[in-house]
């Protein structure tokens, strides 16, 4: 599978990019992770976000918003990481932390980066220099840490 990266500001999204991010966004974080939440939560306004597509299908196979410092957190932070089921186990999620992680430095320079992961996914997130930072706590059902980035 071949992936295209871009990036956009919310307001430079079209329609049809925003409605595939929302739908991949429904798709995992709704359905397949069955947790009804509001996703929309006035943050996507304020953000760039990275999305990945299938160079053949042109549907979107992963993404991230990145938030600027103050938005979510006093720093920088990395959020609503997510890939298609189409997508797993090809290295897509690797690739997907690793541009996010260089976008969020080329937008706002060498800053900490903090994020809200799912307890499960603590090493993936250490491979890319991540470190908790925070006790386990429940964020719709679903135990959460706090990780860092210096």
């Amino acid at each position: 599978m071949n992936i295209t990266w871009y990036h956009k500001h919310f307001r430079d999204l079209n329609t049809t990019e925003l409605y595939q991010i929302l739908q991949l966004r429904n798709e995992v974080f709704i359905v397949e992770q069955n947790c009804p939440f509001q996703d929309l939560d006035d943050k996507d306004i304020k953000c760039y976000h990275l999305m990945g597509f299938d160079t053949v299908s042109q549907k979107i196979m992963a993404y991230t918003r990145i938030v600027p410092a103050g938005v979510s957190y006093e720093e920088a932070s990395i959020g609503r990481v997510v890939s298609s089921t189409l997508a797993r186990g090809n290295g897509i999620g690797k690739q997907l932390m690793k541009k996010s992680v260089e976008l969020l430095e080329e937008l706002y320079g060498g800053v900490s980066i903090r994020i809200g992961a799912q307890l499960y996914l603590k090493k993936y997130y250490e491979s890319f220099g991540f470190q908790q930072d925070s006790e386990v706590y429940l964020e719709d059902g679903i135990e959460h840490i706090i990780m860092l980035r210096n």
